[in-house]
């Protein structure tokens, strides 16, 4: 079964019958989705017996976590200088290291560094904890419609899980490559079990860090990890689940799992309202296999945005020109109030359908619960090459 929601371009709807035709029991393309390496970004896969590691993808338990605080943004006097708190605090960009040393139960599990793909790599994991890399991976400050602030972040493994994933493609002989078949692995063999191991602590090492990296804005911006709500979603995972008196391995690339009453935040752009949204329980939804999108999706590539560029630090030269100006989006962005540090052209709300655009296909599955205003918007600089690719 192949479900496809909203409106895509003929090369993703034909990457999500590839992934059907290689071996998904079920393949749901969200309105959000776009051409990914293997597997479609905003697609969904279920599959009896195999986990797909391209829909998994390179930055393993990628996520979103927002989190209410008790301050209303009225309260707060100068954003500009909590916008420039968090990227002093946060470390923003590839390799970067937490200056804050974190500690977690499953860092110091010796266990979890026997599995194959994570000898070695304890070490960079501690350093990395709580570093939210580059990309479209930001920490944003909101206030809702009461006036009360929220967080929200999207960052997930880190140098971790890419390096996981590349020891798996690589020992599985898969194409790096954007039009390659899906990569899969047999859960009944030994390197199934590992890969699943791995990812599985992926997803802790995620969560841990999301929640570090809200605590620290928390107390940025009222000297307290006090806290009234909070919402958590991985979308780069596999989960094992029963749909229709059957077990799957679910495998969502970019996708939200949105089961009845589950909340999930899904960030928006620079400039839009994000939103927190609840699962429905309807027909739509299981038939969706309780996924719905992680975000508004892509529209431009990076090149196409920002231009062509070669080398990189001081010897970083445009070589072609992008279609976005940069100075202009920072300008859009004074205009609507948001105090924008960091990012790049390539992340301009131009590369982005519009969020309600997208959850209008999906309202007969998930409903919007809260609107959240962007007041602070932290990102990577342009000039960070980003190597996870999803």
């Amino acid at each position: 079964m192949l479900k496809i929601i909203g409106k895509h371009e003929e090369n993703t709807i034909k990457q999500a019958q590839n992934v059907l035709d290689k071996g998904a029991s079920k393949m749901i393309l969200c309105a959000d989705g776009h051409l990914g390496y293997g597997h479609p970004i905003g697609g969904v896969a279920a599959y009896k017996d195999k986990i797909s590691i391209s829909g998994v993808g390179f930055d393993i338990a990628c996520g979103n976590m927002a989190i209410q605080l008790p301050v209303k943004a009225s309260e707060i006097k100068d954003w500009h200088a909590i916008g420039q708190q968090i990227q002093k605090n946060i470390s923003f960009g590839v390799g970067r290291i937490n200056n804050t040393r974190l500690e977690g139960e499953f860092l110091d599990t010796d266990a979890n560094w026997k599995n194959e793909a994570l000898i070695g790599l304890k070490e960079m994991a501690h350093a990395q904890l709580g570093t939210v890399g580059s990309g479209n991976h930001y920490v944003d400050v909101f206030k809702d419609d009461q006036d009360f602030v929220w967080i929200g972040v999207h960052f997930g493994s880190r140098g971790l899980g890419h390096k996981a994933t590349t020891h798996f493609l690589k020992k599985l002989g898969a194409k790096d490559d954007m039009n390659a078949d899906p990569c899969l692995v047999d859960m009944d063999s030994d390197i199934g079990q590992s890969y699943f191991e791995a990812m599985q602590l992926g997803g802790k090492y995620a969560y841990a860090g999301r929640e570090w990296v809200c605590d620290e804005v928390s107390r940025i911006i009222q000297g307290s990890t006090e806290r009234l709500d909070m919402v958590h979603n991985h979308h780069n995972f596999a989960w094992i689940e029963e749909h229709d008196g059957d077990k799957y391995f679910v495998v969502r690339k970019g996708s939200t799992p949105a089961f009845p009453d589950q909340r999930s935040f899904i960030g928006s752009n620079m400039l839009d309202q994000s939103v927190i949204v609840r699962g429905l329980d309807t027909p739509q939804a299981k038939e969706n296999l309780y996924s719905t999108v992680h975000g508004a999706g892509r529209i431009m590539s990076r090149t196409q945005a920002a231009g062509k560029f070669k080398g990189w630090g001081d010897k970083r030269v445009k070589v072609a020109p992008g279609l976005v100006d940069e100075n202009q989006m920072r300008v859009n962005a004074k205009d609507n109030q948001v105090h924008l540090f960091g990012a790049g052209a390539d992340e301009s709300p131009l590369c982005y359908k519009k969020l309600d655009e997208v959850l209008a296909y999906h309202t007969d599955s998930v409903a919007i619960e809260t609107r959240l205003t962007p007041i602070v918007v932290v990102m990577a600089g342009g000039d960070e090459f980003d190597p996870y690719k999803d």
